[in-house]
């Protein structure tokens, strides 16, 4: 809307480049918390372990208790690496790599709407926009292009 409303190309760029930044900003702290209940799974895996130990320890006189102790000292060990490694890792992971395309995409977009404005030919938008994709996919798209009719 703005660059339809004839608004300043540099206030359109500045505008839109804080909607970026802030949207970074956004999922870098989603990704952080992921990452670091990533960090503290094993850590609280540790811990469970070792109130097990110290359990099974306590009462060595009791064989009885030994195996249930020593049972759930090594299953909190082993809830720990799946809360980090099943599960907070692969969501930070995921969270990252959903926000470098959206990144991507949100900086397409922008170069994209200020070439428009700018009026530049069609043939250079399209060369320009497509510098964000890698070589291979450019390869693709011209060709799709070429086998479309023709038409744009």
């Amino acid at each position: 809307m703005l660059v339809v409303d004839g608004t300043d190309p540099e206030l359109v760029r500045g505008i839109l480049d804080t909607d970026l930044m802030c949207m970074e900003a956004r999922h870098k702290k989603n990704c952080s918390f992921w990452e670091k209940w990533g960090e503290l799974g094993p850590a609280w895996g540790m811990i469970g372990t070792l109130i097990g130990l110290v359990n099974m320890l306590k009462d060595l006189s009791d064989m009885a208790t030994i195996g249930p102790n020593m049972a759930v000292a090594l299953l909190t060990t082993l809830y720990g690496s799946i809360i980090a490694n099943w599960l907070c890792s692969p969501v930070a992971e995921k969270l990252k790599s959903n926000s470098a395309a959206e990144t991507t995409l949100k900086e397409l977009t922008i170069e994209g709407l200020l070439s428009i404005q700018a009026g530049e030919n069609p043939r250079v938008i399209e060369e320009k926009l497509k510098s964000f994709l890698p070589p291979a996919t450019r390869d693709n798209v011209s060709e799709n292009d070429d086998a479309g009719g023709g038409e744009a």
